[in-house]
């Protein structure tokens, strides 16, 4: 229980990262079981909460998509149930601090965007564009969510909000 509770001391785990670190330390299997059952009536265990804290943390400060937040989740062993369960829900809750995180796929990709450009412009040239599409699609999200935010900023980055240079996005890339 000790190296159980020590090991959580630092961020919450999952039931799997707590009981692969129970067997590096050569604890008995029936040891192992007894005390993550207990951690998990105390409410210290739960792959549920995890995934929320996850994505939470996600969304505060490196906004990934869906497809990524899961693939992490996978890694840290949360169970395909729990994704399952979370998948038809939004991840992200309002902060304590009133702060809104970004809850649809569209606003986490303008705010991983938002927080790439550090306040410059988004590039009008081609190439440039293509790299921060692929920017957001090694960030997990989908092609045309990156189409759709990149075609959003330089409309709103264009004097006017004209669209006529956007031609360099095509549907065959971001």
């Amino acid at each position: 229980m000790e190296i159980a509770v020590r090991f959580l001391g630092a961020r919450p785990r999952t039931r799997w990262e707590l009981e692969r670190r129970l067997r590096r330390s050569a604890a008995e299997p029936d040891v192992i079981a007894a005390t993550l059952d207990r951690l998990a009536v105390m409410g210290y265990v739960d792959d549920t909460a995890f995934a929320r804290w996850w994505a939470e943390q996600r969304d505060r400060h490196a906004p990934r998509g869906r497809r990524m937040v899961e693939a992490e989740l996978r890694q840290h062993g949360v169970p395909r149930e729990v994704l399952e369960e979370l998948r038809g829900s939004e991840l992200a809750e309002p902060a304590f601090d009133g702060e809104a995180l970004p809850g649809t796929e569209a606003e986490r990709a303008r705010a991983a965007l938002d927080r790439h450009l550090r306040g410059r412009p988004l590039p009008s040239d081609y190439q440039a564009r293509q790299r921060i599409g692929a920017f957001l699609m090694r960030r997990g999200f989908d092609p045309e969510t990156v189409r759709s935010t990149i075609r959003t900023v330089a409309a709103e980055s264009t004097p006017g909000g004209s669209t006529a240079d956007l031609d360099g996005l095509r549907d065959e890339g971001p």
